[in-house]
């Protein structure tokens, strides 16, 4: 069993509601592009936000816009990156990666959103012990695939790690090999409906109040709209 299937189901439903992705996926973009250039040949992180971004729609002046505001050559706000830390309902352990041009604006945003169900915002440090920072890469299988060959030729390119779901396969690497994973299988005619760095939980937490559960999701909900936040991790079990 793939560790991402919920997260694959979710970030569907996710990304068809969320208010201002495009928002979000350009400051992604421009925070890659300042940080490692805006050649994507030669910058994964990069490579990894435009694919995000085309995976979502995002048009292509969208995507060069963002570029050239990373790289200086158009005015654009300063983002920094920045995690938040905490426990929401029944102890479920909460990441929350944010690119923010007010850390106060976002410190005092994220605190009340864990405050309003219950929850506690910790120091940094206190949750992220908890989840694996990882690279995912997943196909989406077809009945021309044969599932044996995917996996090898993500092993022989690096991968750690391989599970085959019903609707697609689930590819892991360590961080510094995802880039050259992805390019393998990209050379030989794959594509992807995700290829990101993630955090991914060691431990599942299932809840079985249904007041933690309420809560939980008004909980994700809640990070989730926030434009400041580009991606929220649980230890949550869907399920």
């Amino acid at each position: 069993m793939g560790r991402i299937g919920n997260i694959v189901s979710r970030k569907n439903k996710q990304d068809s509601k969320k208010a201002g992705l495009f928002t979000k996926l350009g400051r992604y973009i421009m925070v890659a592009a300042r940080e490692g250039g805006g050649d994507p040949e030669y910058n994964s992180s990069l490579m990894s936000a435009i694919e995000k971004a085309k995976a979502a729609n995002m048009p292509n002046d969208n995507i060069d816009r963002a570029i050239k505001k990373g790289v200086g050559e158009l005015d654009g706000a300063q983002f920094t990156q920045v995690h938040y830390e905490g426990y929401g309902p029944g102890g479920v352990a909460v990441l929350v990666e944010c690119l923010t041009d007010n850390l106060n604006r976002t410190a005092g945003g994220v605190r009340s959103y864990f405050a309003k169900i219950g929850g506690n915002l910790g120091t940094n440090g206190c949750v992220s012990y908890l989840f694996d920072h990882a690279g995912v890469l997943v196909i989406d299988r077809d009945e021309t695939m044969d599932e044996d060959e995917v996996m090898m030729l993500a092993l022989d390119a690096g991968a750690e790690d391989f599970a085959s779901e019903e609707d697609h396969f689930e590819i892991y690497t360590s961080v510094e090999e995802f880039g050259s994973v992805r390019d393998a299988l990209k050379e030989e005619g794959f594509s992807f409906s995700m290829a990101e760095l993630r955090y991914l939980p060691q431990n599942s937490v299932t809840l079985t109040s249904e007041e933690d559960l309420k809560n939980m999701q008004k909980l994700m909900d809640l990070i989730e709209e926030d434009d400041d936040v580009q991606n929220v991790y649980s230890n949550w079990d869907l399920a």
